[in-house]
């Protein structure tokens, strides 16, 4: 297949490294900009190459060394041909030194390197100092390279190459010219792996090549090392089939096929085919990662970003994909995102990583259509009512109680049908109306299930407890463990409220004297005794040793109301909205009437 190889056969990457700023490919601009400081004689004394691995940091700063270094150079271009081009591409040049950042990290390295910088170079016109992996160095070291940094002898340069550019200090990083280089484009790589497979004489099918360059995620060196591999595989014609089984990974009509499944919510079918695929020689946390890029590529197409490259499969199966995001809608597929992306990081390090990505396309399996779910939110969030008729797919089944006539929706909200012995569970008041479920003939007169607002408490003398108890309960963070100071509230001019402090409470006062603290103790304020309000903040000396006020009923009820329910205009507007009928009637505590005024789930009586 290959002829006349040598005994000691050199990798792909170091046989195929670009030579010339030309061939560095998806780096034009910096090409251009190398290119021209050295045609123009404008060379900085120190550069810093940036990027991910293998895009071509190392290779620009080896051909950048040869381009001032050697002597038959044109336009910043160089020969390749004479002894220096030839000892820096060995990497033995004595005047082109090579340091591993990662392996001479200390400051007794720069200490030695310092020492030598003032050495003339032996032949020559530079003395040009690479260290890759810049970022490893410790702090003591890279604070002993400053000086020589930022002043070096008139012929050395230095070429700092780095992954991590975070990592390096602002005051190496100002003292450089840096150049970021870009990730290498799918299309780019692969015309670079088809010339290598003509160079080597070897027959590649194209969807091979195509799904090498894919798994090299933009890397020129790891796609050319995954070639390499594929290469020694042995094969006189190298398929597609033949890279999957080499790299544990699955064909896009596996994934296709999975997916089309999924969508159709057959979590049978959808265990069977990841079975199926396992068996086949996939690998899990490769096969893992293909289904996350396929989410991916599903949501790209549903957001409508048709030009964007896809990551899964082929660029042939694009209308496959885009056939399934259209059936399964962007809202479901940032869903099924999310369930596998939370699992492939649960996977990490245990030993039941199968059972986690089966649970994973189980649930996704069974998500419903969540496109409507945005607007089902906002009509929530605005009071409005919602449809009369929900969607079979938005609705949960019902659940029945052990008791006669309530039932159960969504596991958390109660209905009453007004059949004898019912009892509704108490909720808390929710912005939406809740509609009768039992289902009887329409009426002229239904009952209303139109959003009413909370109920609000009358601001005007003998309601004082009750507002302060309502403030209370409705605050929940740092400013309500501040109310719950507050010893006494009183009514100052129709719109005023003044909440007392005892002594010793300065520093709570100053804290809800914040302009934004008190703006909201007003707002909130306003929505319970339904009117815009002003708070007043005062230390009552009389209040020293008082203890905290108690839970109050609010003004007391007629003894007709509780004689006869059926006045109770409470207790009417209950029977209107649910349709109930009086069954029993308690006397019921303290805290629960002020909750059902406030609309706070629990109190419990504690200042």
């Amino acid at each position: 297949m290959i002829a006349d190889k040598p005994q000691e056969y050199t990798v792909l990457a170091r046989r195929f490294r670009p030579q010339t700023f030309s061939e560095v490919i998806g780096q034009d601009n910096v090409s251009q900009s190398l290119r021209n400081a050295i045609a123009g004689g404008r060379v900085a004394h120190a550069y810093l190459f940036t990027g991910a691995r293998g895009v071509g940091k190392t290779s620009m700063a080896r051909i950048l060394a040869k381009s001032l270094n050697c002597p038959d150079a044109k336009d910043g271009t160089p020969c390749n041909e004479c002894e220096v081009c030839q000892s820096i591409t060995a990497g033995g040049d004595v005047d082109v030194l090579e340091i591993d950042g990662a392996s001479n990290r200390g400051i007794e390295d720069v200490r030695s390197l310092r020492a030598n910088v003032n050495v003339r170079s032996m032949r020559s016109r530079y003395k040009i100092y690479i260290i890759d992996e810049v970022h490893m160095l410790t702090r003591e070291a890279f604070n002993a390279l400053l000086k020589t940094l930022e002043e070096p002898p008139p012929n050395v340069k230095f070429v700092f190459c780095t992954t991590e550019p975070q990592k390096l200090p602002d005051t190496i990083l100002s003292r450089c010219q840096r150049f970021d280089f870009g990730t290498i484009s799918s299309a780019s790589i692969q015309q670079r792996l088809t010339e290598i497979a003509t160079a080597e004489g070897v027959e590649v099918e194209p969807a091979a090549i195509e799904v090498v360059a894919r798994r090299a995620a933009g890397s020129m060196r790891d796609s050319q090392s995954l070639f390499d591999q594929l290469l020694a595989y042995g094969q006189a014609k190298v398929l597609a089939a033949d890279v999957h089984r080499l790299l544990g990974t699955a064909p896009d009509s596996r994934l296709i096929e999975l997916f089309a499944e999924i969508v159709s919510r057959r979590r049978d079918r959808v265990l069977e085919l990841f079975h199926a695929a396992l068996n086949e020689g996939v690998q899990l946390s490769e096969l893992t990662d293909q289904l996350l890029n396929y989410l991916r590529d599903l949501m790209i197409l549903a957001a409508g970003a048709n030009e964007v490259d896809l990551l899964s499969v082929s660029a042939e199966n694009r209308g496959h994909l885009a056939k399934q995001a259209t059936d399964w809608g962007l809202q479901t597929i940032l869903a099924a995102l999310q369930i596998l992306a939370e699992a492939k990081g649960r996977m990490k390090g245990v030993t039941y990583g199968r059972a986690l990505a089966e649970l994973a396309l189980v649930r996704m399996a069974s998500l419903e259509d969540l496109e409507g779910l945005p607007l089902l939110i906002e009509q929530v969030r605005s009071g409005s009512p919602l449809p009369a008729a929900m969607p079979a797919r938005l609705s949960a089944p019902e659940k029945k109680n052990d008791s006669a006539g309530v039932k159960q929706v969504d596991g958390g909200r109660w209905t009453v049908d007004g059949g004898p012995q019912t009892q509704a569970a108490p909720e808390k008041p929710s912005a939406v109306a809740l509609e009768p479920v039992a289902s009887s003939p329409p009426d002229d007169n239904p009952p209303s299930t139109v959003h009413r607002p909370p109920s609000t408490i009358s601001l005007e003398p003998g309601s004082e407890a009750a507002i302060l108890l309502a403030l209370q309960s409705r605050l929940g963070d740092m400013l309500g463990s501040y109310v719950k100071n507050v010893r006494r509230l009183a009514i100052s001019g129709p719109n005023r409220l003044v909440l007392s402090f005892p002594s010793g409470y300065d520093q709570t006062k100053q804290y809800l004297e914040r302009p934004d603290q008190l703006s909201r103790l007003a707002n909130l304020a306003g929505e319970i005794v339904g009117r815009p309000v002003s708070i007043a903040l005062q230390i009552d000396e009389v209040l020293a040793g008082e203890p905290a006020p108690k839970p109050m009923a609010p003004r007391s009820v007629a003894p007709t109301s509780r004689a006869d329910p059926s006045k109770d205009p409470f207790l009417q507007h209950v029977k209107s909205v649910f349709g109930a009928n009086i069954v029993k009637q308690d006397v019921i505590s303290v805290a629960a009437s002020i909750s059902a005024v406030t609309g706070s789930e629990h109190l419990d009586g504690e200042s």
